[in-house]
């Protein structure tokens, strides 16, 4: 009895390892759930790149854009759980499973977070009209104009509207939410002077910033950004305890083998390092992120806890 019992063990895990030591033996399918061009797309097919040179398989970059991202995570989600369909995405995954009701899937079960790519702050940045030279005194600002201080945003449960709100509750103040589809036409109103503040990522705002077309009084980030030391964190210019950050990807559908996932969180965290991926990431203001499968994916979980008490608490639904 004791002999069969050591057999069929040493069957288990000899066939666990010989799928780990065998994966992948063909193309893999790497899903991005936004259209060609935008920055989970390109920070993907370099993601791809990296992955079919370490793993020796074809990575093929499928776009299928929607929903705020829904539909690929969907398609994510429904996927066999066997590592050949894998999707890259940003902080839009966890922002949008907090504003959409009815999604086709469970955005914390059906799927596991494999490695995060890459995180960066976002910057507070207000119009050359408003008095405001830094954190404490926009909020000092927005006290004393109840109603007539505006935020501009890239549409209903995006990040920068989230944040914005996130922003709002602790700091004590409220805004007038001025929704866009996009945030160009909204910085375009903030160098005129219709749109009065903009949380948005540091490529977004930083020419603006830099042109002196609009004024940066902060970064979202707990610590100070490498890439603008000089300026301060909203925690310690008038927000204490205040912090958010946006960060890029890489998942797969929920019950994928322990040993495929350690093997891709292995290989992703060697690639972002390489020096493609770290100017890729400073050119999003981002820097290369280094942590394990099972710590992602428990930050995946809290971030969309929180959002769904933010948007609860801020009355926000997707459109």
């Amino acid at each position: 009895m004791r002999f069969w019992l050591c057999v069929t063990l040493m069957a288990a895990f000899g066939g666990h390892a010989i799928a780990q030591s065998s994966y992948p033996t063909r193309p893999i399918r790497l899903v991005v759930p936004f259209p060609p061009g935008a920055s989970n797309d390109i920070v993907a097919r370099v993601v791809g790149q990296k992955l079919s040179e370490a793993l020796g398989q074809q990575a093929v970059v499928d776009n299928r854009g929607g929903a705020g991202g829904s539909i690929g995570a969907a398609i994510l989600a429904r996927a066999p759980a066997d590592g050949y369909t894998l999707m890259v995405t940003s902080t839009s995954y966890v922002t949008n499973a907090a504003v959409q009701t009815g999604l086709p899937f469970d955005p914390v079960a059906d799927v596991a977070g494999v490695a995060m790519i890459g995180k960066g702050p976002m910057m507070v940045v207000v119009a050359p009209s408003v008095p405001a030279q830094s954190v404490r005194e926009l909020v000092a600002f927005a006290k004393s104009q109840p109603g007539g201080v505006n935020y501009a945003s890239s549409g209903i449960g995006s990040a920068p509207h989230l944040v914005t709100e996130l922003f709002l509750r602790q700091a004590g103040i409220e805004m007038v939410h001025v929704p866009y589809k996009g945030l160009a036409q909204g910085l375009t109103d903030m160098v005129a002077g219709r749109a009065h503040v903009i949380i948005a990522s540091l490529p977004t705002v930083l020419s603006h910033v830099k042109a002196n077309r609009a004024r940066g009084l902060a970064v979202t980030s707990a610590q100070r950004s490498s890439f603008l030391p000089a300026v301060p964190t909203v925690s310690e210019s008038g927000v204490p305890g205040f912090t958010s950050e946006l960060w890029w990807g890489l998942f797969a559908p929920a019950r994928t083998p322990a040993p495929v996932i350690a093997r891709l969180n292995s290989e992703t965290r060697k690639l972002v390092v390489s020096s493609e991926m770290r100017q890729l990431l400073a050119n999003a203001g981002a820097e290369p992120a280094d942590i394990p499968a099972g710590e992602f994916s428990a930050l995946v979980k809290k971030e969309i806890a929180m959002w769904r008490k933010v948007a609860q608490e801020r009355g926000i639904k997707a459109e």
